[in-house]
């Protein structure tokens, strides 16, 4: 229900009171992916151009915006801890819950102790309107139907990997998945509008842009874009590939997932071109089982994920390639799970993130019965978490005694043991490059000789020299 809200001036008003004639400080958590995280920080903005000044989490902000994802039930028991620990630092603190957990459960998350204001997916970007005042309550939902415009978002503030949210919501209809009744139909930004936006951020420092959404590779042919755009032909990921190559400045443009049927040839063909585009794909698979695909509703099978990696391999040969892996989804047998890791060991792949699956309400998985055990989920989780740390060294290893060009962080990590403190970055592959701090050639890219790889439990880094 839709409750008459007050004014962001009077709210600005009252918080300045309570601060004692300061800005009042607004901090923000983000659960869940890089889109997200965009999505955050763009509301965020919405605060700062109201007069509030950003804070860290645990500095004591006025409002808090707690950003939410739903993909697992862990995230949605996540957001109650996160709400705690933000009234820990600030008792009297506001606290907005919005995301995808805002727009399926709001009532729920209406519960939770402290919880001032939810609000859905269309009503996030006006949060600075709609905080109560006096202590109330407001829960702020709207049908995910009427979420039908695109809303930019971008990582403000980072110097220089920057995310561009170029694409919103899903047409894919997979049976154990929140994200269409979460964000909606699947829209795009205008191709004008990303490419001003990419410029902006080179402005701003970025030297390196992710392009980001829920449906990447359905960019500007989404079920939103045809409703808002009937007639004409729209142009696509393919297309906007060769703008941004064409128009934008920036050293490295790298695209977040895509999924397989959707990374054409096109689009290959687009990336090939471009000098900016580094050579690095996440594409999800989900399962190496035609079977299991079947019940995920996955609009691929494992013959068309193969030719598009092989193809991969073919046009960039250094790629590195990931891939999103789900294990116990309902009935997955143990001749199934075989199946996918024997699979998995027949690709090029670089890396996987590994998920169990998450029963999640409103699914048709939920209806599958025949569910795999928790421990056995786990079991499975670890198995492959184990077989993609192997694959991850291997393909590092592949690389070793070469000079790459390293985009650093600007932030500095303290050395043990009396050694040097250091800096940390990637090559355009996405290999982890860990070198001697130097203020020179923080934030920017430098060429590195690998010469000492460091694995490590979760992760392979390399250790290197800037030749530079």
């Amino acid at each position: 229900m839709l409750v008459a809200a007050s004014t962001a001036k009077d709210t600005l008003q009252g918080l300045a009171r309570i601060t004692e004639g300061k800005p009042p400080r607004v901090a923000v958590y983000t659960l869940g992916c890089k889109l997200n995280y965009a999505d955050g920080l763009s509301i965020r903005k919405t605060f700062e151009d109201q007069g509030y000044e950003p804070c860290n989490f645990e500095e004591g902000a006025d409002v808090y915006i707690i950003n939410t994802c739903s993909v697992t039930d862990k995230a949605d028991r996540k957001c109650a801890k996160v709400v705690r620990q933000a009234l820990r630092y600030a008792p009297h603190a506001q606290v907005a819950v919005v995301g995808c957990y805002a727009q399926l459960r709001p009532e729920e998350i209406a519960q939770i102790p402290g919880v001032t204001l939810v609000a859905g997916t269309v009503d996030k970007w006006r949060l600075p309107q709609l905080l109560p005042e006096g202590g109330t309550h407001r829960v702020v939902h709207r049908p995910i139907q009427e979420a039908l415009n695109f809303e930019p978002a971008q990582s403000w503030g980072d110097r220089t990997r920057a995310f561009l949210k170029v694409q919103d919501g899903c047409d894919y209809p997979c049976s154990y998945c929140t994200i269409p009744a979460a964000r909606g139909l699947s829209r795009s930004d205008r191709m004008d509008s990303v490419v001003q936006r990419a410029r902006d951020l080179v402005k701003n420092g970025a030297v390196e842009i992710v392009l980001t959404g829920v449906n990447l590779g359905d960019f500007g042919r989404g079920k939103g874009d045809r409703d808002r755009s009937p007639e004409g032909p729209r142009q696509g990921l393919d297309s906007l590939v060769r703008r941004l190559n064409d128009e934008v400045e920036v050293e490295r443009f790298r695209l977040s997932s895509v999924e397989p049927n959707l990374l054409d040839e096109s689009l290959l063909v687009a990336l090939k071109e471009s000098p900016r585009f580094v050579p690095h794909f996440h594409i999800p698979l989900q399962s190496g089982s035609d079977t299991v695909l079947a019940r995920m509703r996955r609009r691929y099978r494992t013959e068309l994920y193969r030719d598009r990696l092989n193809r991969i391999i073919e046009l960039f040969p250094e790629a590195s390639i990931g891939a999103d892996v789900m294990v116990g989804f309902p009935g997955e047998t143990e001749e199934e799970f075989m199946a996918c890791k024997n699979f998995l060991d027949s690709l090029p792949l670089a890396y996987l993130h590994v998920f169990s699956y998450s029963e999640r309400p409103g699914t048709d998985a939920m209806a599958m019965g025949a569910s795999v055990s928790m421990e056995q989920r786990a079991k499975r989780n670890q198995d492959l978490t184990r077989w993609s740390l192997e694959r991850e060294r291997d393909f590092a290893l592949g690389f070793r005694g070469r000079t790459l060009s390293v985009l650093f962080e600007n932030e500095a990590y303290a050395g043990s043991n009396g050694s040097p403190s250091t800096m940390r970055g990637y090559t355009p592959n996405y290999l982890r490059v860990e070198a001697v701090y130097d203020p020179l050639w923080a934030g920017s890219t430098v060429p590195v000789y690998l010469d000492k790889l460091l694995p490590g439990q979760t992760e392979i880094r390399w250790s290197g020299t800037i030749l530079a």
